[in-house]
């Protein structure tokens, strides 16, 4: 537990020094919502014992006149809930414990006068019971991680043998990786290749240039990309990290070069660079059928995680809110 010596500090603050001394996963780091959210549109409830905060809860929202939404942001895998538990404390005691820390963080989420509520938890919540308790919906997602990457030998060895074949396949065929894709080159062969397939691009450069900064700066985060033989960029790929797991956030290819290996070379040159450096890297989804089954040969182990929801006015209501929140983006 962290202690707080600061009592004029708002709770933004104390979680910002919280977040210098106790774990958080980068999705729950201040300069991460700040790059998602902006600065005035996220805040942190907290729960404090003796002095010493025992549990936040990290989220970002839209205010709609007096009330707001909590939303996930995006590209954020997980906001919500974290604990900070004594040591020592065994099974019987840690549950009593969480129970008791997410109880009052829902009474303080609930009296925010809200809209809804829409968060996917950190993996590590894996009791929703008090959510369930005050009405709350739950639904489980799931991503693919691979749990130990200290020895990338060994990484490579757990691929399925399609994946390795991938791998040597690129490399047979001239395939090059360069590194520090510039955010602006990376948006836009991810708005080019989409287009190639029919898709439009669902995220601002903005969004992308914010999110891209802060990773550089806070020394969390890399574009990679892959060229063909001719020496075209033609793949590429945005992970960032924290202290514990990377998380491949973005991948981009065209359709013509989806052959040749270059994703799964990407992926595999990333997890080089990071071993020795984060213990896990996290495939970030999918619960699409085709992309779970792509992950699920990468020696990964499927891990559960719950996005929580509630809704606090009607149905009516509700969809004038969603209605007036897209006349507020125009």
């Amino acid at each position: 537990m962290e202690k707080n010596n600061s009592l004029n500090l708002s709770n933004k603050e104390k979680y910002i020094k919280f977040c210098t001394k106790e774990r958080v996963n980068i999705f729950q780091k201040p300069f991460w919502m700040d790059a998602v959210c902006g600065e005035d549109n996220w805040d942190v409830i907290l729960v404090e014992k003796g002095g010493q905060i025992a549990g936040c809860l990290v989220y970002a929202f839209i205010r709609l006149g007096n009330r707001i939404r909590v939303i996930q942001p995006k590209f954020t895998q997980s906001s919500g809930v974290v604990i900070s538990y004594p040591p020592n404390q065994n099974y019987e005691r840690k549950l009593s414990y969480e129970k008791e820390i997410m109880k009052k963080l829902i009474e303080q989420l609930e009296s925010k006068n809200l809209i809804s509520y829409l968060q996917t938890q950190d993996y590590r919540v894996t009791n929703w019971l008090p959510f369930y308790w005050k009405g709350y919906r739950q639904t489980t997602f799931y991503s693919y991680r691979i749990m130990d990457i200290s020895n990338a030998d060994a990484v490579f060895d757990s691929f399925s043998s399609s994946k390795r074949k991938q791998i040597r396949h690129a490399t047979k065929c001239g395939v090059k990786v360069g590194e520090n894709l510039s955010a602006k080159d990376f948006y836009e062969l991810h708005k080019k290749s989409l287009i190639l397939s029919g898709i439009d691009i669902s995220y601002s450069f903005c969004l992308f240039e914010k999110i891209y900064n802060a990773a550089y700066d806070n020394n969390s985060g890399q574009a990679i990309y892959a060229e063909d033989a001719d020496g075209n960029i033609k793949a590429a790929v945005f992970c960032i990290w924290d202290d514990e797991c990377a998380f491949d956030l973005i991948s981009a290819i065209y359709p013509d070069f989806r052959s040749s290996g270059a994703l799964t070379l990407l992926v595999f040159e990333m997890i080089k660079r990071l071993s020795g450096k984060v213990k896990c890297f996290d495939m970030e989804g999918s619960m699409i059928e085709s992309v779970e089954d792509s992950f699920s040969k990468l020696g990964t182990r499927q891990l559960p995680y719950f996005k929580i929801e509630k809704e606090f006015v009607s149905p009516v209501k509700l969809l004038y809110y969603k209605i007036l929140n897209r006349f507020k983006q125009v």
